[in-house]
């Protein structure tokens, strides 16, 4: 068919114009993928049809002298097209009320038990060199409050911190008007059911995880911080605090752990039919362990750049 003057010329201008607009696309994505990088968070990027995925791999409790620029994960958020960020669990008046009355059923061993009714001798035994060494007595607490005792005031891993990359990506977006995305929030009665239902046997590997990581001694706090920032993943995933953090409840609960890791990997698998800049924050437990995020979306042939995770 013999093109009409007009029309050939309608041609060669709208390929005069379209190559340099979508060159622009690109260049504008790369861009806000460049200064999320710079700021020294590990992250990966998924490349799709129609924009790029740029996944950071948060961890709680970054030291302040940790050398990192949450500065340019700021600006990178204010340009991107919408943020996936962890969402809180929702509480009611109701779930207040059920923690107030069933309390007990969380934080002491049932009735007429002590420790030594559950651990090994060499588990107890450790357990009342540490006892012996803060001047508390776990004998009748649960293991979960133990552990958390043992990691939030004795380790003091959450002490002397900057915020985390979620708060900071969450202020910037809210600044910014870009649009915040979450998983489903967990009902509180659910989350309390769940825990409550527990067997006190059910928490002792999060015990243990919590004693190595207090009997390993504070300076391993900033060298998680420190391996996170130089982007050693698995470093960072065998950190004696890394592996308490998720050793314990909700994470190491099959049920509820499983349940986090589909939402996150849903929601990323959403977003690459989305167009522009998605930025999700996601804790780096999630995303790097075993058959976690990362594997579970390279199963699906999405093509992932950035540090090796494993």
């Amino acid at each position: 068919m013999k093109l009409t003057p007009w029309f050939a010329a309608a041609l060669r201008i709208g390929s005069f114009w379209a190559a340099p607009l979508l060159a622009q696309v690109a260049t504008d994505e790369n861009q806000i993928v460049v200064t999320a990088q710079r700021s020294g968070a590990p992250m990966w990027t998924i490349d799709t049809p129609t924009g790029t995925i740029i996944l950071v791999g948060e961890i709680r409790a970054v030291p302040k002298s940790t050398p990192w620029q949450p500065e340019r994960l700021t600006e990178a958020t204010g340009e991107a097209s919408r943020v996936i960020l962890r969402a809180a669990p929702k509480f009611s008046p109701g779930d207040v009320l059920r923690l107030i009355f069933r309390g007990g059923r969380f934080t002491r061993l049932p009735d007429g038990t002590v420790a030594a009714d559950y651990l090994t001798t060499e588990q107890r035994a450790r357990l009342a060199v540490l006892e012996a060494e803060y001047g508390v007595d776990y004998d009748r607490r649960s293991f979960l409050m133990s552990a958390f005792d043992l990691l939030a005031r004795r380790l003091d891993f959450d002490n002397n911190t900057t915020d985390d990359a979620t708060d900071i990506v969450r202020k910037a977006a809210d600044r910014a008007d870009v649009p915040i995305m979450r998983p489903d929030r967990f009902r509180g009665e659910d989350l309390l059911d769940n825990l409550a239902e527990a067997e006190p046997a059910s928490h002792i590997a999060c015990l243990n995880a919590a004693m190595a990581a207090t009997e390993a001694g504070q300076g391993i706090i900033q060298t998680r911080g420190n391996d996170w920032r130089q982007f050693d993943v698995p470093a960072v995933m065998a950190n004696p605090l890394e592996i308490a953090l998720g050793t314990c409840w909700p994470w190491a609960d099959d049920d509820l752990g499983d349940e986090i890791r589909d939402q996150w990997t849903g929601m990323i698998a959403d977003a690459a039919q989305d167009s522009g800049v998605t930025l999700a924050v996601v804790p780096l437990r999630v995303l790097a362990e075993q058959d976690g995020v990362l594997d579970q979306l390279e199963a699906r042939g999405f093509p992932i750049g950035g540090p090796v995770w494993r």
